[in-house]
């Protein structure tokens, strides 16, 4: 039988710890500690080894988006960050993608949503569609700062790993990645793990941001054949 999944709650209101607290136990997940803010949160980690750490983005003293900073920048076994926010297109929620959070999560998401959220972030999938990450890009992205540095890690790739890494980031699956290029899911999904290790990048949510910011795809891109992917 394999380990309870253990999630750190961090959020300065009682009332949306208390609601998530009940609906994760209630799942068979366990909630190994609670954050008012960032600082208590970074150091809740440290003690309470969390898999999965569901962080709001707005709290005194320190945010969420620092928290998440310091949190992944500690060691390769550092647990898997979801972010909580009530705008779907909060530029902080874009900060921590880039930051290397797995995804995002409103805060009025019902409850068979948080529960599959957390599990599948926990297998070290990203959480939410790329098509979300697309928006936040076209809203928020600036170019400049590590492009260079990307741009020469993207020589890095092979033509067919290019030809993933854009439909990728214009919000295709695996499963339609596949039918597009006719080849096995399986085979995609390799494509997909070598791109993500040659870019040093955690997940498929880091993979969309670097496609938009080298300027592989373009901010202005609209695939007419490609119309859904903003859900969960």
């Amino acid at each position: 039988m394999s380990e309870p999944l253990r999630v750190l709650l961090a959020d300065d209101q009682t009332l949306v710890r208390t609601g998530f607290r009940l609906i994760l136990r209630a799942d068979g997940i366990d909630v190994v500690g609670e954050a008012t803010n960032g600082a208590e949160a970074v150091d809740a980690v440290r003690r309470t080894r969390p898999d999965v750490v569901l962080m709001d983005v707005r709290m005194p003293e320190m945010d969420g988006l620092e928290a998440t900073r310091r949190i992944l920048a500690r060691a390769a076994d550092a647990p898997r960050v979801i972010i909580l926010t009530t705008f779907d297109l909060d530029r902080y929620v874009y900060a921590a993608l880039s930051a290397g959070a797995s995804g995002f999560l409103l805060k009025d998401v019902t409850p068979e949503h948080l529960t599959a959220a957390v599990r599948t972030v926990r297998t070290g999938d990203a959480l939410l569609a790329p098509a979300i990450t697309r928006r936040l890009v076209q809203r928020f992205a600036q170019r400049g700062g590590d492009t260079a540095t990307l741009h020469r890690d993207l020589a890095s790739l092979t033509p067919r790993e290019l030809e993933v890494l854009g439909l990728l980031a214009r919000g295709l699956s695996n499963a339609e990645l596949a039918a597009r290029l006719h080849l096995a899911e399986t085979t995609v999904k390799t494509h997909v793990a070598r791109i993500l290790a040659k870019l040093g990048l955690r997940d498929r949510v880091q993979a969309v941001i670097a496609a938009y910011e080298t300027g592989l795809i373009s901010v202005g891109h609209h695939d007419p054949t490609h119309q859904h992917g903003d859900q969960i």
